[in-house]
């Protein structure tokens, strides 16, 4: 075997024309010259699900389907689609409606080649199938073997005892050398390692606790973020999102995002409910994942588990490092699943307009730039209420509050401990969160 550890574009190529031809994975591993257990592993790792049918059949896709005996599920509202009413079996809406349904999973993709290229039955089949695709594979790769290549390599429990042990000798007038050198057996890192964490803002110490350092001329550099999960974006690509909607088309959508303060001091996390653009927001005193991941945890808990899930069954939000450990956002402590989390492309805000419209409010209050370090949480939530109770056009000249209310009642409103101001009261300038 030739040591080439990567699959290169044309490899990918080569294992999607062989698909749709019906070779083996032994053969294409030995025309790729690789081992068939990674031609293996790549196809099982960049398959693409498909929604798609057979043309001119029924989508049933019940395990119980061909002796079936269900009868006019929807009598109350009769289906158009079903030509045969007394056989719901016929129905489109069959599966979305019949108690009785148990999807049915094709039993080939279990087995070698684990997808559906040059399958015999493609035509005909009514199931869910899955792909290889090499391009898509290809792109895939390149994102991840770039996101792996970013960032830094130390957990997040490590920065935060990092930080608490160099930060406050730093705000004493120490070296990192002197440090370094007096204290050893604390370190597993390099000097200039710890330079650049203090320059990217990761710890509380900032460059100006070093005087020789402000002396020095800033060299051009690329931004370095501390990304928890470097795999985060797997199968939770904006593609992904949109596949995901297009399955589930009446899920509701929550937004999450970052507004920043001024450099170094504390930021909120916004969150705003797509179906009637309604904010929360919270402040934190760093842009860390857990402080993301504490507040989910609280809402969490405020809410409970029926709740939490009602209100957040999908997220959106973008690439920071903040939302980097999505299965800590997923799943509750005990384990179970409570929300699926997504990212839009980079540099991609369009993907979420509803919260970049929302910030357009937020700064009229505190303009890009100022401060959040003078306010509490208790400001954060005065200023929530007065966005909440805002008419909006778009909101059929209601407020968001009316809306929330009008969707999900005024229980959870009492929970989070939102409250409606009257129209006439309004404010939405920094006199709002003067003390």
């Amino acid at each position: 075997m030739v040591k080439r550890p990567h699959l290169t574009q044309e490899d990918r190529c080569v294992i999607e024309q062989m698909l749709r031809e019906r070779k083996t994975i032994e053969s294409i591993a030995k025309r790729i010259r690789k081992d068939r257990t990674t031609v293996s592993r790549e196809i099982k790792k960049h398959t693409v699900a498909s929604n798609k049918s057979a043309p001119f059949r029924i989508p049933n896709r019940c395990i119980h389907r061909k002796d079936c005996l269900n009868k006019f599920l929807c009598a109350e509202t009769p289906c158009e689609n079903n030509k045969h009413r007394e056989s719901c079996r016929f129905c489109k809406k069959c599966n979305a409606i019949c108690a009785d349904f148990e999807e049915n999973i094709c039993w080939r993709l279990s087995k070698s080649p684990y997808v559906c290229n040059g399958c015999l039955d493609e035509s005909k089949c009514v199931l869910r199938k899955k792909y290889y695709h090499h391009q898509t594979a290809h792109d895939e790769y390149e994102r991840l073997l770039s996101q792996s290549r970013s960032g830094i390599n130390i957990s997040e429990e490590g920065l935060q005892n990092l930080d608490d042990f160099v930060s406050p000798l730093l705000k004493k007038g120490q070296s990192i050398h002197h440090i370094m050198v007096s204290n050893p057996d604390q370190f597993d890192l390099c000097e200039k390692t710890l330079y650049r964490y203090v320059d990217a803002r990761l710890l509380t110490a900032r460059n100006y606790h070093m005087p020789r350092i402000v002396r020095m001329k800033p060299r051009k550099a690329k931004s370095l973020e501390h990304k928890v999960d470097k795999h985060c974006r797997i199968r939770r690509s904006f593609p992904d999102f949109l596949a995901y909607m297009a399955e589930n088309p009446d899920t509701p959508v929550v937004e999450i995002d970052t507004v920043l303060g001024n450099v170094g001091g504390k930021v909120l996390l916004t969150i705003i409910f797509d179906n009637c653009a309604f904010l929360l927001a919270f402040l934190r005193e760093r842009n860390t994942s857990q402080s993301v991941i504490d507040i989910m945890n609280s809402l969490y808990a405020v809410l409970g588990h029926d709740d939490f899930c009602k209100l957040f069954p999908v997220i959106l939000t973008d690439n920071g490092s903040e939302f980097s450990n999505p299965r800590a956002i997923e799943f509750a402590p005990d384990g179970s699943r409570r929300t699926r989390i997504f990212y839009c492309d980079p540099y991609s805000a369009f993907q979420k307009p509803h919260i970049e419209v929302i910030h357009e409010l937020i700064r009229r209050v505190v303009p890009k730039g100022a401060s959040f370090t003078p306010y509490s949480q208790s400001h954060i939530d005065r200023l929530v209420d007065h966005i909440n109770s805002y008419k909006r056009k778009k909101l059929n000249d209601s407020s968001a509050f009316q809306s929330f209310s009008f969707l999900y009642g005024k229980d959870p409103l009492d929970r989070l401990k939102v409250n409606f101001v009257p129209p006439n009261e309004i404010v939405l300038l920094p006199e709002l969160l003067s003390f």
